[in-house]
């Protein structure tokens, strides 16, 4: 199997360490900060032991964890890899000294992916080399249960590079989806900013509290989404499908949208939703929620693998 590169040992990158060994990848992962890849093994397998008893993974997590070594370099890291993923900081200056030590280590045929949440290529990326065999693979957290990712190239990204990544994430069994041209945040955060803006305005302007808020999602929207995107659901909520819908709905849709505003998060609101987000959920109850959230994910992965 090919060798794969994970830059940066933090949650995203052991996620993705699980993701490539789990599909029988060797994969090395190196961190800049000292004992942060030694640390992240042991957490690999940790979640690798709650895959196996959810029924996720088949094989013994050991032989998995065993698929990922911790490299002492940088250069050792990407030696022999056919796909780099870099998981740095998420800020503009380290990402591009990065990605140019990634270009002149790595030989022309690696694609060198960022898992970058908001930062187009084309900003950190314009000045290499070998800029077209760069691009951002935008994964949802975590990758190992979430099996979204975006690819998004820069104006100069090969489609070739594109194509191979797109492959190699279908094999290791994630779903990529491919954005024809660079926008602010991403296809996935965009979809999720409208959301989240809308929850806080309703927040702010009176009209419902932070808990039935999520309410309507969890209990409502998300069950549909949780199986059938946006066009599906309202392609099917009228006889007629998406025409039909926006005949009979498009006025009202339409007068909420313009309606909406741009939010730009006023600290009034947000500290109102933080007090009743703490007072529903400590702060040293965070960690043990996002594990609850993990393993519903896992039941909910379960179950839908079982349904056509």
């Amino acid at each position: 199997m090919e060798q794969i590169a994970v830059v940066g040992a933090g949650l995203i990158g052991r996620a993705w360490a699980i993701v490539f060994a789990r599909a029988g990848h060797p994969v090395r992962l190196w961190d800049k900060a000292p004992g942060v890849a030694e640390r992240a093994l042991e957490l690999i397998g940790e979640s690798l032991a709650d895959l196996h008893a959810a029924g996720l993974v088949t094989e013994a997590p050991a032989a998995i964890a065993a698929r990922v070594t911790a490299a002492a370099t940088l250069a050792e890291c990407v030696a022999g890899a056919v796909h780099v993923q870099e998981n740095g900081p998420e800020r503009l200056g380290p990402k591009q000294e990065l990605f140019a030590e990634l270009d002149r280590l790595c030989g022309p045929e690696v694609v060198l992916a960022s898992s970058t949440s908001g930062i187009p290529a084309s900003e950190f990326t314009g000045n290499l080399p070998g800029r077209g065999r760069c691009l951002v693979a935008h994964p949802v957290n975590p990758p190992y249960l979430i099996p979204l990712v975006e690819l998004v190239g820069a104006p100069w990204t090969d489609a070739a590079a594109v194509a191979r990544t797109r492959a190699l994430m279908e094999r290791v069994g994630q779903v990529p989806v491919t954005a024809h041209k660079e926008t602010r945040g991403f296809v996935l955060n965009r979809l999720q900013a409208a959301l989240v803006a809308e929850a806080f305005r309703m927040v702010r302007d009176g009209v419902m509290s932070a808990e039935d808020v999520d309410a309507c999602v969890k209990d409502g929207l998300g069950l549909r989404w949780s199986f059938m995107g946006p066009f599906e659901t309202i392609d099917l909520n009228a006889p007629g499908g998406v025409a039909d819908y926006v005949e009979r709905f498009g006025p009202l849709m339409g007068g909420i949208t313009e309606e909406q505003t741009p939010y730009l998060y006023d600290q009034e609101t947000v500290g109102r939703v933080a007090g009743e987000r703490r007072a529903a959920l400590p702060l040293d109850g965070i960690e043990g929620r996002s594990a609850w959230r993990d393993r519903r994910l896992m039941a909910l992965i379960a179950h839908k693998r079982g349904q056509s």
